[in-house]
């Protein structure tokens, strides 16, 4: 077996070198690392629910994936997310409620974040919410509703897809 090896300068290599993710590629030079950023995403849990587990398994998985998550706790006021979501420069809120206070806390965020010219930022919800309460919370922005039953891969692919269009540079 005969052996062919081609010379081929380093830096070339590098600047060529490049990892595809989803069709997306992972850029390599650090002069390109200054325009693209990973997604930034705030987990939250707003109100006064107490059961974490689901949206501790989402913002998981969304770190599993490359976004970068800053998970607020439990108990956080629609102001305490809002300013997180601003002061953090996320490009995603990711929202989970189990006591059905989603018909206040939801609208009330949304309000929120126009109010302060954040309204560029992607909402999501998730938990145990009525099919019959999804439309009135997309009319008000909110961007998709996940309930019980939806996968991890689903809300990564929701969150990808919708992002890039509203926000440059999140990858």
């Amino acid at each position: 077996m005969e052996s062919i090896s081609r010379s081929i300068p380093w830096d070339k290599w590098i600047d060529d070198c490049r990892l595809m993710i989803d069709n997306q590629p992972m850029i390599r030079r650090d002069e390109d690392m200054e325009k693209v950023r990973k997604i930034r995403v705030l987990a939250a849990k707003p109100g006064l629910d107490g059961h974490d587990r689901g949206i501790k398994v989402v913002a998981t998985a969304l770190m599993g994936a490359g976004m970068e998550v800053v998970y607020t706790g439990l108990r956080q006021t629609p102001l305490q997310i809002v300013e997180s979501a601003i002061q953090e420069d996320v490009d995603v809120i990711a929202l989970s409620v189990l006591s059905g206070a989603h018909d206040y806390l939801f609208p009330k965020i949304m309000e929120l974040l126009k109010e302060k010219g954040a309204d560029d930022v992607l909402v999501l919800g998730g938990g145990i919410i009525p099919d019959e309460d999804i439309p009135s919370l997309k009319e008000i922005g909110i961007a998709e509703i996940f309930g019980p039953g939806t996968t991890t891969d689903q809300i990564i692919g929701f969150i990808r897809g919708n992002v890039k269009g509203r926000r440059s540079g999140a990858l």
